[in-house]
C-alpha cells in the first residue's frame, strides 16, 4: 500500500510539472510568446535610436550655424533675402 501512495504521490507530481511546463507562467508557449515581443521591442528600439540620431544631428547643426537656419526658413516658412524673387514651378 505504501508503494502504491508513493507511486501515486509521483504520477500526481508528474502530472503537474507537465501543467505547469505547457498551461503556467513559465510555459513554452508563453516563453516564445514573449521572445517575439522581445525581438519586435528591440527593432522598435532601432528605429527609435535612428530617429533620435538625426534629431541629435539636427540640434548641433542649429547650434553651430546659421546655414541650417536658413535651410529651415526659406524651406519650411517660404522666407527670402532681401532682392531675391520667390518662384514656385508648378508641374
Amino acid at each position: 500500500m505504501a508503494t502504491r501512495l508513493v507511486s501515486a504521490a509521483l504520477v500526481a507530481l508528474l502530472v503537474v510539472l507537465h501543467v505547469q511546463i505547457w498551461f503556467g507562467r513559465g510555459s513554452v508557449p508563453n516563453v516564445s510568446n514573449l521572445i517575439s515581443q522581445l525581438e519586435e521591442q528591440k527593432k522598435n528600439n532601432e528605429q527609435a535610436e535612428i530617429a533620435n540620431a538625426r534629431l541629435a544631428a539636427e540640434i548641433s547643426d542649429l547650434r553651430e550655424g546659421l546655414d541650417m537656419v536658413e535651410e529651415k526658413a526659406r524651406s519650411e516658412l517660404g522666407m527670402v533675402k532681401a532682392n531675391e524673387i520667390f518662384v514656385v514651378i508648378a508641374r
